[in-house]
């Protein structure tokens, strides 16, 4: 079981302090948003982000482009470090080709999935990606309640992205009861935000104790 903490939830305030925790917690990745402004309503974490992970851990970066034509700015996150590289289909003309110069750059290809997506609509991607991120909440914003019907859809989701060999990771409103009932019919990566990992309200947040935690309830 692989856990990606989102970075987009932590304390900027004293970043590298939470990528010291984080990286001493044992986390396998940490998950960076990337945001536009125009394919989500919100902004979030550009390049001083990256820059910072690189700068006070050695954990690989797996990058969410939650961003219109994301083929322009491959370039741009493969120096910045990113290991893994998520795409948006539906906000490339050309998704495949922007999949192909991912794994070209020596990145893992990837591409999100939203609550609405349909996976017949991106079935033909499937064989090009690495990763895939299935989305259990509308992309843009942190914190908001996990939607339960798209549990059906993880279930063939899952089968489908075992049949290719990539991975296959949620994201949205994570829990630890709901990680150790994704697990159970195949989900092997979880990004880890409010709900499961970055609390609110906490003066000290114990991500080692927490991480621990969900790895011991499976």
């Amino acid at each position: 079981m692989k856990l990606h903490p989102s970075i987009m939830c932590a304390d900027y305030g004293n970043l590298a302090e939470e990528i010291r925790r984080l990286a001493a917690a044992d986390a396998d990745y940490f998950h960076v948003d990337v945001m536009d402004g125009q394919y989500v309503p919100n902004f979030a974490c550009g390049p001083e982000v990256f820059k910072c992970i690189k700068k006070y851990s050695d954990i690989p970066i797996d990058a969410h482009l939650m961003i219109a034509n994301p083929a322009r700015h491959i370039e741009l996150f493969h120096k910045l470090g990113a290991d893994i590289l998520t795409i948006h289909p539906e906000t490339d003309p050309h998704p495949a080709r922007t999949l192909d110069l991912i794994r070209g750059l020596g990145m893992v290809p990837g591409i999100a999935v939203n609550p609405g997506t349909s996976i017949e609509t991106v079935k033909e991607l499937l064989p090009l990606c690495g990763h895939v991120l299935a989305m259990t909440v509308n992309p843009g914003f942190a914190g908001q309640a996990f939607l339960p019907h798209v549990m059906d859809k993880l279930r063939s989701l899952s089968r489908l992205v075992e049949q290719y060999g990539a991975t296959l990771c949620v994201d949205g409103a994570m829990t630890k009861e709901l990680i150790h009932k994704l697990h159970g019919f195949g989900v092997h990566a979880f990004v880890l935000g409010t709900k499961a990992l970055f609390f609110k309200g906490e003066a000290v947040r114990d991500y080692a104790a927490s991480i621990n935690d969900i790895r011991g309830s499976i």
